[in-house]
């Protein structure tokens, strides 16, 4: 960090590199956010497509709230990218995932950036590790991975890379909460980051269970629609296991249904179920209950998808 690294607070001007669908995706996000945002893509065609892109965003983003000052008219368009990243306070690249492609994008980038200013990359495939390997300051780089659509699913992954220093990771995760959105800040590197691991292992099963003929495509997805998707909205799958303990939490469902990790529920090899294992299980989800008893989990739960269901019926019967 230097005298040019603003605030997370102060940054005014935000800079996508790459406006696919996830890049112009976060142009929809930062300009209904109040930002500046300028924008460089190297296809000819980018500028109209953005454009419509964000047009086609905007009726959800009003739904949701604009920010002050927030307007379509606050893109501007760069004909190149050292003209796009000039006057950066914050770079967010796009790119496809290509190696080769993002290390000399990033490089590049990091050439024509204003020194201290963090740049941060959508990539899901690459760790940052690999991909800031040709940048001259590699210490501002982070990975900051975003949900299609990013304008409407707020979950954002940062992690660093191991040139990262830790106060471009502090600096990412701050900003991206002053942008509106929720943010996991990882402790280390992990192929596929957190939620793309979690996604791919309920669709490798699936794929498995419709190849041998166990289940259909439309069963699999009712299976979670109406089943434990309806849950996870407000508890995920391991505040939702503390609950299945009942009076006992977490401790008590893993001491009863320890044993079934060796069934054959899953193609997936289950982990031991070491004394470790067990007990950062139990801390981990009295921390996220944060105080919360497990009635009061389980009122909040029921009060949750209720909502979610009357909320899916307006939306399945036409109704707002």
């Amino acid at each position: 960090m230097n005298e040019n690294t603003p605030s997370p607070a102060a940054v005014r001007r935000v800079t996508c590199i790459g406006a696919g669908v996830i890049g112009g995706g976060w142009v929809a996000h930062f300009l209904a956010r109040g930002y500046q945002v300028t924008a460089w893509d190297p296809a000819p065609d980018f500028e109209a497509k953005l454009r419509r892109l964000v047009d086609s965003a905007w009726p959800a983003l009003i739904e949701l709230g604009l920010a002050d000052g927030a307007s379509r008219d606050n893109l501007v368009i760069a004909p190149t990218l050292a003209e796009a990243v000039a006057e950066a306070d914050f770079v967010q690249e796009s790119a496809p995932e290509d190696l080769a492609l993002k290390r000399d994008l990033l490089a590049r980038i990091d050439g024509a950036t204003p020194a201290g200013v963090v740049v941060s990359s959508s990539t899901s495939g690459y760790g940052m590790t690999e991909m800031q390997v040709d940048c001259p300051t590699p210490q501002r780089f982070v990975v900051g991975h975003p949900f299609n659509p990013p304008y409407l699913i707020p979950l954002v992954e940062v992690v660093g890379g191991e040139r990262t220093e830790p106060w471009a990771v502090q600096w990412a995760a701050e900003f991206f909460e002053v942008a509106g959105k929720s943010v996991i800040t990882m402790d280390r590197e992990v192929p596929g980051l957190i939620a793309n691991r979690l996604q791919e292992a309920i669709w490798r099963e699936a794929l498995h269970m419709v190849a041998n003929g166990e289940a259909t495509p439309a069963q699999i997805d009712a299976s979670i629609t109406e089943g434990p998707g309806l849950r996870w909205p407000l508890l995920g799958p391991c505040l939702t296991f503390h609950l299945a303990g009942g009076e006992g939490g977490m401790a008590h469902m893993l001491d009863h249904f320890g044993p079934s990790l060796k069934s054959p529920w899953t193609r997936l090899e289950a982990p031991e179920l070491t004394d470790e294992l067990r007990d950062a299980m139990v801390k981990g989800c009295e921390e996220a209950a944060d105080g919360r008893s497990i009635a009061e989990l389980i009122a909040d739960r029921d009060l949750a998808v209720i909502a979610v269901m009357r909320a899916i019926d307006g939306v399945r019967n036409g109704k707002p």
